[in-house]
């Protein structure tokens, strides 16, 4: 077992770069993993990395080795799931992402019931609006609300989601309602944006008579946190746009309203990302079928009686 710790420790230095975000991917100290990389280089008798001020840069024989060392794991990995899966004792860890809207409303409330119903399986839950590195980051599966770009992992998807343009009453009294996209840069409307270290501009989709349409929208307010967004919102600090599940009881009592009705936003995609070997896990694949059945039948009741614009 120690051998393979040793090999898990070294494919995840390749994959990082660094022996300190290593051990902390594999839950240990920098010092242990250090020292399972010098006891494979032993082992082995070459040295694997060559270790600068900065870096570990992979040496050729480090290279050659980390295209084995997976083919180990996921043989290793392929071998535990068919004893679980055969055994049906389900065990282990499974790691989760998800944006912090949908951890907090869809999933954080059922995983103590996924608990109850599989004792064995712990569940590590990370919420973030940031963008999350599946691969990098070790992660199992993670919920990704928006359009995907080009990707390896394979993709469930969860729902199609209606997104909604909405500001306070005390917003609208004081700007007014743009109604549509034109109207909203031209008379430069105050934008509640979600945006991330990096982005260097900010357009709204908005679906106008000739088809969809970017606009260049801006104001005084940005966070990577789209609660906060919310809550802006609500105090009457400018127009956010939000899936409605998110703003769903704040359009009930009013405390939000619809607006640019005219251009509504595209909605967007829920959906759910594996790394396509791990697919085959039955523990993972149980949390995902338990919890995407949740988050379905939650989806609809937020919706339940909110009539939408357009």
């Amino acid at each position: 077992m120690a051998y393979v710790n040793n090999i898990k420790m070294f494919v995840r230095v390749f994959e990082l770069g660094s022996m300190s975000a290593a051990a902390r991917d594999q839950r240990t100290s920098p010092a242990v993993a250090s020292a399972r990389i010098a006891e494979l280089e032993r082992h082995l008798g070459v040295r694997l990395f060559n270790r600068t001020t900065r870096r570990l840069q992979p040496t050729e024989n480090g290279r050659l080795f980390y295209d084995g060392a997976r083919k180990v794991l996921e043989a290793i990995d392929d071998a535990e799931a068919a004893v679980m899966a055969s055994a049906q004792n389900l065990r282990g860890t499974v790691f989760v992402a998800a944006p912090l809207g949908v951890g907090r409303r869809f999933i954080a409330p059922h995983v103590p019931d996924f608990k109850d119903e599989y004792p064995q399986i712990d569940v590590r839950l990370r919420l973030s609006d940031r963008k999350i590195d599946v691969i990098g980051e070790g992660l199992d599966l993670a919920f990704h609300l928006g359009m995907l770009e080009d990707s390896t992992l394979k993709m469930r998807l969860v729902a199609d989601c209606p997104r909604i343009l909405c500001a306070a009453p005390a917003y609208v009294a004081r700007r007014g309602d743009p109604g549509n996209g034109e109207a909203l840069v031209k008379d430069r409307h105050d934008c509640l944006n979600l945006r991330f270290p990096g982005a260097t501009e900010f357009q709204w989709t908005l679906v106008t008579p000739e088809g969809p349409k970017r606009f260049e929208v801006a104001g005084p307010y940005e966070t990577d946190d789209g609660d906060v967004l919310t809550g802006w919102a609500l105090d009457g600090r400018g127009i956010v746009m939000k899936p409605i599940f998110e703003v769903a009881d704040h359009l009930r009592d009013g405390r939000l309203v619809p607006v640019v009705r005219d251009t509504p936003p595209l909605p967007v995609q829920l959906s759910c990302l594996t790394q396509h070997r791990r697919l085959r896990d039955p523990k993972i694949r149980v949390f995902t079928d338990f919890i995407v059945t949740k988050i379905r039948v939650d989806l609809v009741r937020a919706m339940d009686g909110l009539t939408l614009p357009g």
